[in-house]
């Protein structure tokens, strides 16, 4: 039998009981971890992508996001837009790649409903009771709700805080970049050639981008997150022909993707694409997934399927479905649930609808009953002798 004293409390071999524990570092505006696995994600400035991507309710920092669109529309424009939006709202380096200042004279400007509606969340989320705060955080970062998606996540030591993950945008209005602004673009020499001299392709045009993201990312502390935004890449009326060679485009990409594991916890890519000029079937395309961590596919209506006339029966007046969603590939899969499964909606039919005020807003797809089937839409509550009474509906 041991004496010892009961008051004195064992210690373990070298570790001392006053040493202090190191304070929990803070983290930058916009990220917060995943759900998941704790990685760091950061919100693409649409509630219902970020419920997509794989669960962790947001796009993983280190990883790229590359979204192909058919047709002449531009719904892959407008995330996007929401995306770099986001991204100059919680103050991150926005990087745009292929354009000029136009194309950031553009960006949609923040909700009037955005700021007072967070704070009425907040009140109400403190009047909660506090028993069973355990529970409460399980269903917070949500799987496609969107209210979910846009609770506030509250720190240990400040239950008031109001920062808000990801903003609610209106196209109407117009986001203005302050002076010292973050956001920079890098648009391709439009130099005319006056020695009519053909050009030289063994240059590369992607040269200029990432000597621009070397040095912009390697002279801003770890801390700094950093947002490449490639938008209509491979477009004839951006990008010359040279462009399109595989030994630019495929070294290019190959280039970001090492950017993007040298630097897991600062930089993330959303590149759009065309397909209807490169479609998924050449193997340039498809060579452009690979190497991505996440793609999508948009595929909108025709014009004429899009005018659908409203039911005058129903008491929900829902926006029509402008489109279809593919999703051929999310980042980061892995054993903990991650890319698939009912909470990510892989392998579902999921459409689109673009709205002003609600931006892009993606659910699944359903058919609408058929306008004029009134039997149909009554249940077909009849039988052989006339229509159902109250006896034949009750059982």
């Amino acid at each position: 039998m041991a004496f010892r004293k009961r008051s004195v409390v064992p210690q373990s071999g070298g570790l001392l009981s006053n040493q202090p524990v190191a304070a929990k570092q803070s983290l930058p505006q916009g990220v917060r971890p995943s759900p998941l696995d704790g990685r760091l994600t950061t919100s693409t400035g649409t509630h219902s992508l970020d419920s997509l991507l794989s669960g962790h309710s947001g796009l993983a920092l280190g990883t790229s996001l590359f979204i192909e669109e058919n047709g002449t529309t531009d719904f892959a424009g407008a995330l996007v837009r929401y995306y770099a939006a986001e991204g100059v709202v919680q103050g991150h380096h926005v990087h745009v790649l292929g354009m000029n200042e136009a194309w950031g004279r553009e960006l949609p400007g923040v909700g009037v409903d955005d700021s007072s509606s967070r704070r009425a969340e907040s009140r109400q989320n403190d009047e909660k009771m506090k028993i069973a705060w355990r529970y409460e955080r399980l269903g917070e970062f949500g799987a496609g709700s969107r209210d979910r998606n846009a609770s506030q996540l509250k720190g240990p030591s400040d239950s008031t805080s109001t920062a808000i993950f990801c903003h609610d945008f209106d196209l109407s209005k117009r986001l203005t970049l302050p002076s010292p602004s973050n956001v920079k673009f890098v648009p391709l020499s439009t130099k005319p050639n006056l020695d009519f001299k053909d050009a030289d392709s063994t240059l590369s045009p992607f040269t200029v981008f990432l000597a621009h993201l070397t040095s912009q990312i390697s002279a801003t502390p770890i801390t700094t997150v950093h947002r490449i935004v490639i938008p209509d890449i491979l477009s004839p009326a951006i990008y010359p022909t040279e462009a399109a060679r595989p030994e630019h485009l495929l070294q290019f990409l190959h280039a970001l993707r090492a950017l993007l594991r040298k630097y897991p916890t600062q930089l993330t890519v959303v590149i759009t694409l065309h397909s209807t000029l490169y479609p998924r079937s050449t193997g340039l395309t498809r060579w452009m997934e690979l190497l991505s961590d996440g793609v999508l596919e948009l595929a909108p209506f025709p014009s004429t399927a899009v005018a659908i006339k409203s039911n005058p029966t129903s008491t929900i007046q829902e926006e029509p479905p402008q489109g279809m969603l593919k999703i051929h590939r999310l980042p980061i899969f892995h054993e903990k649930g991650g890319g698939g499964g009912e909470a990510s909606g892989f392998g579902d039919d999921l459409a689109f609808t673009l709205s002003r005020r609600k931006g892009l807003v993606i659910k699944p797809f359903s058919l609408t009953p058929v306008e004029g089937d009134s039997e149909a839409q009554q249940g077909g509550l009849e039988h052989d002798h006339g229509k159902a009474t109250k006896v034949d509906i009750e059982f």
